[in-house]
């Protein structure tokens, strides 16, 4: 079998403009994709001969330094630790426009060197070429008159995977990596961020609030649409569940007939800077799905504002938990992130974080301690826990020190950690099991209804703090490993 690729195979070029850099990784891009969309539709136009295989290549950022000169000390990101070649396969850069040109900017300023833009050896699935293309779809296996693997390329487990970001990453040829994420592993989660949120990643902003509950969205959207109805705030659009977006106050979104698994909701800014909201439900599952695919956006901070039981007699519903150290007891991270490494709390965000409590609440001080507690936070996979034996899961607890348990906070601040994403855990006290305060219909309403809007300002306010900080002081050192990529 024959393999058609572009008539023309680029030739790598060096940049030291780094602007310059991104608009041939487009150009690149916008190449091979179009020639797989090209060829896809002759092919299932019968017009393609199919005992040819068609293919096209990643663009690829590559840059060499042979000076052992040490950067700027107090520099997490923008540069390599020793002399060598590196390398990552790009994809979307129309989409991570903005992010590759600083990224590139910063490792060129911090070397004095060059980078080369060329095509890569890693050929791009048809699935993702043609996910731009709403007028075409691939078909499943044998779904349509041919093989698709035999003409086309298919998502390859092998380069999408976590290797780069677990350290277990072994260099090929020499070559070390880049970026944290290949473009395949990039590709594969824009598609599942697509279909668990209901919103074109496009829309995501660089500050990520999570919570396990749909109560908190209309308070997002009455907030959103406040903030659009001052020309001072800054921010230009709420897009909704769907891709709905309104840019003025009094836009009318539409009633979705089927929410998402994770329903998602975006107050946007020009630069990106702005905040989502994601309801990632209930459970460690689905915030390690939801944070393992917003990861590949490189967000700047992402925050956990739920509810949680509380484990204190001296707690009251209501209260906020700030969390300071997590009790990892969810499991699904086990085999990526092992449960002896510690999450340290951020200095910057538990900063953010109080200061919000205290603007939002009006406590300062000491007088904070009247309803709020920083502690640990355990996390659990039983929902139910409650039932067991008390002697297992309240002896760990207490040993812990924990002062709160839920069932998402450690997985998403684990996560955060594993993949350099700032994180912080703000809690709010929905019920005391272990005081006889469970959470039943009643008191829940009434809990509801006064806490969650003040709960959803703090968040908010905390994500508003951390936008005005420089990011080389946001994206600290501790979250980075010994030998580590330059890109963020």
């Amino acid at each position: 079998m024959t393999t058609i690729r572009l008539p023309e195979h680029p030739q790598p070029e060096t940049f030291t403009d780094p602007a310059k850099a991104v608009e041939r990784l487009e150009l690149l891009y916008r190449q091979a994709t179009d020639f797989l969309c090209d060829g896809f539709m002759q092919v299932m136009a019968g017009t393609a001969v199919q005992d040819q295989r068609i293919r096209a290549f990643y663009p690829e950022i590559r840059f060499t330094t042979s000076s052992y000169a040490q950067v700027d000390s107090r520099l997490s990101f923008g540069h390599v630790s020793m002399p060598g070649t590196y390398a990552t396969t790009v994809t979307r850069p129309d989409l991570f426009r903005h992010y590759l040109t600083q990224q590139i900017g910063l490792l060129i300023e911090n070397h004095g060197q060059p980078v080369t833009i060329g095509a890569s050896d890693t050929p791009i699935p048809v699935h993702f070429a043609v996910a731009a293309r709403p007028d075409l779809t691939v078909p499943q296996e044998g779904a349509a008159g041919f093989t698709l693997r035999d003409v086309f390329d298919v998502p390859d487990l092998s380069t999408t995977n976590d290797d780069i970001v677990n350290g277990t990453h072994q260099p090929s040829n020499g070559t070390g990596p880049l970026s944290l994420f290949t473009a395949q592993r990039i590709d594969y989660s824009l598609a599942r961020l697509a279909h668990y949120t209901a919103t074109d990643p496009s829309h995501f902003q660089n500050h990520v609030l999570f919570t396990n509950y749909q109560f908190y969205v209309a308070e997002f959207e009455a907030y959103a649409r406040a903030q659009l109805a001052d020309p001072a705030s800054g921010y230009t659009s709420f897009v909704s569940t769907g891709d709905h977006e309104i840019t003025d106050a009094d836009g009318e979104i539409p009633t979705v007939a089927k929410l998402p698994q994770m329903p998602t909701y975006h107050l946007k800014r020009e630069d990106g800077s702005g905040i989502t909201l994601v309801n990632i439900g209930v459970g460690p599952s689905n915030a390690k799905t939801a944070t393992d695919h917003i990861a590949v956006l490189r967000p700047h901070a992402w925050l956990m504002v739920g509810h949680c039981a509380g484990l204190r007699n001296t707690q009251a519903l209501g209260d906020f938990v700030l969390a300071h150290a997590y009790l990892r007891e969810d499991h699904v991270l086990d085999d990526d992130l092992p449960v002896w490494t510690p999450i340290p709390a951020l200095a910057e965000i538990q900063i953010a974080l109080e200061q919000a409590v205290a603007e939002v609440t009006e406590f300062e001080g000491y007088d904070l301690k009247r309803i709020m507690r920083t502690g640990t936070v355990a996390t659990i996979d039983n929902r139910n826990w409650e039932l067991r034996d008390q002697s297992g899961p309240v002896q760990r607890l207490s040993q812990s020190r924990a002062i709160a348990l839920d069932m998402e906070s450690a997985t998403i601040a684990a996560n955060g950690y594993r993949f350099r994403v700032p994180y912080g855990t703000l809690l709010c006290v929905s019920d005391k099991p272990l005081h006889g305060e469970l959470k039943l219909p009643g008191m829940a309403s009434d809990f509801y209804q006064t806490q969650v809007s003040r709960h959803l300002q703090i968040g908010i306010r905390a994500m508003e703090q951390l936008r005005g900080m420089p990011l080389a002081r946001l994206h600290s050192r501790k979250l980075r490993s010994f030998d580590e990529t330059a890109f963020l």
